[in-house]
């Protein structure tokens, strides 16, 4: 009788020892799916992510403005300029590229580690230039940030204004600042994987939904594709092509 009492007493501490080992297995199972997804939604920082950062920064709404600023420039003038802002835009990226290299490996052989810091272009010139350079290059990346971001701004306030008219342009422009103010709290730029993804979706879409509604419904009848009709047009649509593919190369 003892020992079948210690016989049922030894397989209930076995069951129960396994019941307890299959739910910790559970717990870490279900951590580690949480933690895979939280890795793969937040944590950034490999090249993947630096394409997709580069491509969401391209494929922006000036983008979507780009049949207009054919309309502005004429159809011969919009297609050369296209390719010659884009090839100076690509020129300048490859510079920029080769210079950030040079800089990196000139502080690798000095033993400075690059884990949780990412260059800026400003270090860059410090690097190679000296320090009078980085002052101008911190100030030039303060200015270039300070008025892009303010023009997002118009640019977001004006587009939801099509859309939504009981607000006018300048409330718009209040909320979308509010909004974009949030972004502080992300810790680094590693963090921005998921506001790529989101970007350059979005965008994506967008551009397929106008392409596929022209093919369609095609054009209105009787339309005339004329050149520009005042000289600040025609520059207003050179800007708007030369912001596209040249000033998106600093993305790089």
């Amino acid at each position: 009788m003892l020992s079948e009492k210690q016989g049922e007493e030894t397989m209930m501490s076995s069951l129960n020892e396994t019941i307890e080992v299959n739910e910790e297995r559970e717990v870490e199972s279900g951590e580690s799916s949480t933690s895979g997804l939280k890795n793969f939604l937040w944590h950034g920082g490999s090249v993947y992510d630096a394409w997709f950062s580069c491509a969401s920064n391209q494929v922006a709404q000036v983008l979507l403005t780009l049949p207009y600023s054919f309309s502005q420039l004429g159809m011969i003038s919009g297609i050369v300029f296209q390719i010659f802002y884009g090839l100076l835009g690509s020129w300048t990226a490859y510079l920029i590229s080769i210079l950030y290299v040079e800089y990196r490996s000139r502080k690798e052989k000095e033993n400075v580690s690059f884990k949780n810091h990412v260059i800026q272009w400003f270090e860059v010139l410090e690097g190679l230039l000296g320090p009078y350079w980085k002052a101008i290059g911190l100030a030039f990346n303060c200015t270039f940030l300070l008025f892009g971001s303010v023009i997002q701004l118009i640019a977001c306030a004006s587009n939801i204004y099509y859309i939504n008219d009981h607000l006018d342009k300048r409330t718009w422009t209040y909320i979308f600042g509010a909004c974009c103010a949030t972004t502080v709290f992300i810790p680094s730029f590693h963090n921005y994987r998921i506001w790529s993804f989101l970007g350059l979706g979005m965008t994506t879409y967008t551009a397929w939904y106008m392409t596929i509604a022209a093919l369609v419904h095609g054009q209105v009848e009787n339309v005339v594709h004329s050149g520009p009709k005042k000289m600040v047009w025609y520059f207003t649509g050179a800007t708007n092509i030369l912001y596209t593919f040249g000033g998106h190369a600093v993305t790089v």
